[in-house]
Formats: structure tokens, sequence, C-alpha cells
């Protein structure tokens, strides 16, 4: 018998649980460790809460998560309550799949003020993640600067502009809702350091800008180039491209919304201003070298917002005892083997790129890693070890079982037409598993 435990209940979790259940059927368990008590990571909060047929997919990892050689061990932190070392001394292979949650910090003058908030942070708090119920937004002002030019920025412009009947059926949370309702935001600006050619914006996001009730998506002629070079972009940017030249066509249709989504291509910030907190954004102009990269011009300009929320990318957290690159924000790797016995998958391993999607056979890669460096189970303890191991330290793991009880609990709570209502307090969690 093989022993597998997988760190981490995202996608790349499961996708790896899977692949391991296909290739040794009964003859393997796999146990699956979260620090929060509820699984799938990504999916319950990082993807955005109008963009439920995204969140469909754990049903695939539900029943991965039923199997029988599968086991859910929620709220266990691995490096406090359990170590790397410990885990390869219980199990043949520990795979870690904790992704990237964390925030590639905004390395600029002014971005420790108060107002200043990472994609990581602001996504989790209307999602509902426990680490960032309590986050403190500002509510008063009128403007918000996004720095970024992928679909996360748009996901954060998107739920800043829509109005409280635009979130029916999705499960942002009640927190959220409320503020957003109150929120006297009416311009959002979208700064990128390069051209409307090299937006990371996939077309189904970009195209929901442009079906908002209440704003309208605003670029400038002079950004484009010339309609024919369009030609040479890849089918979906070139889908996503004409999606903003549609705004640009559009722009007497929609000009009476209230709300205004402004892209700032050619913006680089480079300091944010203000007495105690965020009140100003201070940006260069830069432009295209041969190379397509972007460099400064000199030129300054400033931008009035009373918040800014960087969308600059995400980096894995460090795990004591597992090499790291700083650099990239990843575990030291070499095509997902780390050291003898300990794996990692997903963004985990090859840093926050790719989709949903992406994990799948990237977790059947791992598997078949594993394959060919365990030929056979080496008599290890694997479950039976972990759960005398957390008892010695008073750690109760939360099964599946015990979120399926949260999960009832959360769509008992639902307000109308909404699918649930998190629990945002781990406590309360736990409290609903022992009711």
């Amino acid at each position: 018998m093989r022993h597998i435990a997988i760190i981490g209940s995202g996608p790349a979790g499961y996708y790896t649980a899977e692949a391991a259940q296909k290739k040794y059927g009964d003859g393997v368990t796999i146990d699956i460790i979260d620090r929060m008590p509820v699984p799938f990571g990504l999916i319950r909060t990082g993807v955005a809460p109008d963009h439920q047929s995204i969140k469909a997919v754990s049903r695939r990892y539900e029943k991965t998560a039923l199997g029988d050689n599968v086991h859910f061990a929620g709220n266990v932190n691995v490096g406090n309550d359990v170590s790397i070392a410990e885990l390869q001394n219980l199990y043949d292979a520990v795979i870690l799949a904790t992704g990237a949650p964390d925030d590639r910090p905004l390395e600029i003058e002014g971005s420790d003020l108060p107002g200043v908030i990472g994609s990581a942070a602001f996504v989790g708090w209307y999602n509902g993640h426990p680490d960032y119920k309590d986050l403190d937004l500002p509510l008063d002002g009128k403007s918000v600067a996004i720095i970024g030019n992928g679909n996360v920025a748009l996901d954060v412009a998107r739920i800043l502009a829509k109005t409280e009947k635009e979130f029916a059926g999705s499960d942002i949370v009640a927190h959220a809702l409320d503020w957003l309702s109150h929120s006297n935001v009416e311009t959002i600006t979208l700064l990128g350091r390069r051209g409307p050619h090299q937006i990371a914006m996939t077309p189904k996001e970009l195209g929901e800008l442009g079906q908002l009730e209440r704003a309208q998506p605003v670029v400038e002629a002079h950004d484009f180039p010339d309609e024919s070079a369009d030609a040479l972009l890849e089918p979906g940017m070139r889908k996503s491209v004409t999606h903003l030249r549609d705004f640009l066509a559009r722009e007497a249709e929609l000009a009476d919304k209230p709300v205004k989504i402004n892209f700032d291509f050619f913006a680089m910030p480079v300091a944010i201003e203000g007495n105690g907190k965020v009140e100003k954004l201070v940006v260069e102009k830069t432009k295209l070298d041969a190379d397509m990269r972007s460099v400064g011009t000199g030129e300054h300009y400033e931008l009035d917002c009373s918040m800014v929320i960087s969308c600059i990318g995400y980096r894995t957290p460090p795990i004591e005892g597992v090499p790291y690159e700083h650099g990239r924000g990843r575990f030291a790797n070499d095509e997902g083997r780390i050291l003898p016995g300990l794996y990692c998958v997903g963004w985990a391993r090859r840093g926050p790129t790719g989709t949903i999607g992406t994990n799948k056979p990237d977790g059947f890669a791992i598997i078949e890693a594993v394959a060919e460096d365990i030929a056979a189970g080496a008599n290890k303890e694997g479950r039976t070890g972990l759960n005398r191991l957390l008892a010695s330290r008073g750690v109760e793991a939360v099964s599946f079982a015990d979120w399926k009880k949260i999960e009832e609990a959360e769509i008992a709570n639902a307000r109308d037409g909404a699918p649930r209502e998190k629990f945002t307090n781990v406590a309360e969690m736990i409290a609903v598993r022992e009711s």
C-alpha cells in the first residue's frame, strides 16, 4: 500500500488526487491536508462570486473526495501543527499543492499607506476568506486605481462597478455586498505598463464589462496601433482587442452611465502619496522599446484616488524545510521534484500561470514522477500516523463529512437567490461541525 499526502485542497490538489486514484486504484491512500476547515481553495475564495459556472468544477473534486481511499484533513496547518519532515516520515510521497495565495509585493514608495490593498486580500475579502474578513476599506472615496492588466484586475473592476441587483445568483458574502451597496466609487482606473496588444485579459472577462448596468468602459483611441495590426495577434488576443475597440465605438452609447472604468495604457505607477492614507497615485508614461518591453518616458502625472488595488501577481508562501525560489515566488523544483519523496504541483511548482484546467495535466504528470521514484510502498504509517500525531498535539482535523455539514449550513443561511452564505470565521465553521 502506498501512502500519499497532498498539501492543499484546491484544483491542483484534487486533480493530483484523481490522478493517484487512477494510477494506483485500491493500492493507495491519499490524505489531502489543508489549513482551512473547508476544501477547494481557489475555487471557493479566488474565483469571482459572479462566476458560478466556473465554481461548478468543485463537483468533480467532490467525486474524488468521496472515494474510499481519499481523506480530507482540514484545519491542519503544515509547518505549525505538523512539519514537512514529519510528513515525509509518515508518507511515501508528500506533494505540495499550496497554490500561490500571497500577493506579490508592490515595491513603490507609499505602498504601505492605508488604502493600498493586494488583490489576494481584496478578492479574499469579497469571497469570504477568514484571513481577510476584517479588511479595512475606505468607503467614502470616489476613485479607485487598479494596477494590472490581467483577468484578476478585470474581476476587481467588475465587482466594484456592479449594482447590488447584478449580484443576484452569486455567492458574494454579506459584508462585501453591504460595503459595495454603500460605496461612492465613480471612477475605476486600470493601469497597465504596455498597450492594448499586450494585455493578459481574456475575451469573456473583457466582454462582461460592456454589459454592466451602470458602468462604462473607457479607452483612448491614441493607445491603439493601426487596426490592420490586429491580424497579427493570436485569435484569443484578437478577440480581446476587438472588445476594447468596441468600447471605443460605443462611447457615445454608454456615456450616460455614472461609473467609468478607464483603461490607462502605457502607465507605470511609481509612487503613492497621501497624508496618512492613499490620496494620489503618481504615474510615469511609458512606451515600448524594440523588444516590446515598457520603458519610462520621464513624463509623470497624478491620479486622485482613495484606494489602490495591486493586481500584479501572486507567490507561494515558503514552508520551513522546503527549498524556495524567492525570485519566482515558488518552491525550488525540477519538474515538480523538490527532494526525495517531496514534490510540488500547480502554482506551487510553476508559479501563478495557467488556468484552473492547466492543473489537471500537471497533477497527472507529478503522479507519474512519483510512480517512477517510488516503485513500491515503504510500509509507512500514512493516515494512522498522522491521526495519532495530530491527536497528541490537540489538533482536531475537519473531515469531508464535517465539511458537508458546514456546506449545508451555508446553503441554509443563504439570502434569497444566492447559492450560499459563506462562514467567514473558522471558529463558526468548527462549531457547525460539532453541532
